[in-house]
């Protein structure tokens, strides 16, 4: 987890075509996030940009304009941009289990997953059906496929060179595709720092009104034009004397 994550799409040759699958990596970063500061994100790179580039910026804490101008509470924050750390070079030592399988194409069925675990299990510690004593199974839910260890070696081979096999859960037989099950470890990794094009971190915000309300406050002062702002797509915001952690994601806007 403490590794930047980013999708990329690794090219080569294998020895099978039926195994040259996408490398997928999401991106999930954490970016600590001290007390009296917000992260903003606008819904415009631009207004991210002119509010960065002004730098300094009087809130307005006060709502009504009616008041007198000595009568109005201001506070002064900074905007600063968020750079973050990105791989820009990643080198995967990969090793393929020799007791491991993975299940894909798994039918949708109206049942739990554990209730699913088992009848594959059940299914696959069969002499006849090609599999042996499973030691442990595991459910990825990022992927909806299944992990079958066994407790021998030898197994797991003959079956993923069948490709699909079919599979008897309940009532119903089902294909499903069998594939090895790699695992990897980073060997090289290189970062370089990005700047969040639509983010913006701001910095000393005295603990002067509730987490609600200050809340309010900055999103109503930076959605305005006239102080340079736009429309606020998200804020989040950690009052003084507390922390917090921001995740950020792949930007698909």
């Amino acid at each position: 987890s403490a590794l930047p994550e980013k999708k990329m799409v690794f090219k080569g040759l294998t020895v099978n075509k039926e195994y040259m699958n996408k490398l997928m990596l999401t991106p999930l970063i954490r970016y600590p996030l001290p007390g009296g500061s917000a992260l903003i994100t606008f819904e415009e790179a631009k207004v991210a940009q002119r509010i960065t580039e002004m730098r300094e910026h009087m809130v307005e804490l006060s709502c009504g304009e009616e008041l007198e101008e000595l009568d109005r509470c201001r506070v002064q924050v900074q905007a600063v941009p968020v750079e973050i750390l990105l791989p820009s070079a990643l080198e995967v030592r990969l090793t393929q289990s020799s007791r491991s399988i993975l299940v894909s194409d798994l039918p949708s069925l109206d049942i739990s997953k554990e209730a699913l675990l088992d009848k594959l299990e059940l299914f696959f510690s069969k002499a006849k059906n090609g599999g042996s004593e499973v030691e442990s199974r595991e459910f990825l839910d990022d992927s909806g496929q299944v992990v079958l260890t066994f407790t021998q070696d030898g197994v797991a081979e003959p079956l993923i060179e069948k490709g699909h096999i079919q599979v008897l859960i309940g009532k119903g037989k089902y294909e499903v595709k069998i594939s090895p099950c790699m695992s990897g470890d980073i060997s090289n990794l290189q970062l370089q720092p990005s700047r969040c094009p639509r983010t913006v971190q701001l910095l000393g915000i005295p603990d002067v009104l509730s987490e609600e309300s200050m809340r309010d406050a900055l999103e109503i002062h930076f959605q305005k034009a006239s102080r340079g702002g736009g429309e606020v797509d998200a804020l989040a915001y950690v009052p003084a004397g507390r922390t917090g952690v921001a995740v950020f994601v792949e930007d698909t806007g």
